[in-house]
């Protein structure tokens, strides 16, 4: 399992606490109240029975700023399904960036994918997953794709439950896409992202303090969502860059 955990020290930058496993976290930087580090692979995953497992801990009132170097691809598993776990834990008045890159599931691959967060009082957590069904030319394999994401008191933020298959097309999630692109906000509301007067992708606000913007397309680079990311996640850091100064 590859750990994460960064922590506020007496004195001096935070403390990171870093263990690898099959992907490797590298520290970029650390300030006084956050860091942002990298995750690297550190070998061809996922292949059958591959259990990759991310454990996330940001401490109370640090901003981890967390980022892929590089997609994942979950290869054909000969029968063998791959499990990729994430665990995250975000303490009171703490923030969570993850910048992930997309998640492609080839031909003959099949994946469960459960996603379980943990969020404080006054935690945010911002969230870029991209879900892409194929390689070039591919249909794509199956993926599980769940997301618990709760509250410190236990009281549901956002569930969800998404049974995905390039064999099998289902109307009204994918159709004839197969790119899902998100970006999940939970904790806080995001202000109104600007387009340049274009038409953006849909929003939806959830009832606890949160968002979705999400879209689906036949290419990664076509979803439009960049932006709306961008705009996301630079409001929640540099609302923490202030908030440490005063």
């Amino acid at each position: 399992m590859t750990r994460i955990a960064i922590t506020r020290a007496e004195r001096g930058p935070v403390r990171v606490h870093l263990t690898p496993g099959l992907l490797q976290a590298r520290t970029i930087r650390r300030h006084a109240t956050g860091a942002h580090v990298a995750l690297v692979a550190g070998g061809a995953t996922l292949v059958g029975g591959d259990h990759l497992a991310v454990d996330v801990h940001v401490g109370t009132g640090c901003t981890l700023d967390l980022e892929d170097v590089g997609g994942t691809v979950a290869y054909p598993t000969e029968g063998q399904r791959s499990r990729f776990d994430v665990r995250i834990r975000v303490d009171d008045g703490a923030t969570l960036v993850w910048r992930a890159y997309p998640f492609v599931i080839a031909d003959g691959a099949a994946v469960d994918r459960d996603m379980t967060v943990t969020l404080g009082v006054g935690a945010v957590l911002c969230l870029r997953e991209t879900l892409v069904l194929g390689r070039t030319g591919e249909r794509g394999g199956e993926i599980r794709n769940r997301l618990r994401a709760r509250g410190a008191d236990g009281a549901p933020l956002h569930l969800e439950d998404l049974d995905l298959s390039g064999a099998r097309p289902e109307v009204g999630v994918l159709g004839p896409h197969r790119v899902l692109d998100s970006v999940i906000q939970l904790g806080r509301r995001p202000t109104v992202t600007s387009m340049n007067g274009l038409p953006g992708p849909l929003e939806l606000h959830l009832e606890a303090p949160g968002a979705i913007a999400r879209t689906t397309t036949d290419a990664t680079h076509r979803t439009g969502l960049e932006t709306v990311f961008t705009q996301w996640s630079q409001e929640l850091l540099s609302r923490r860059a202030i908030a440490s100064i005063s």
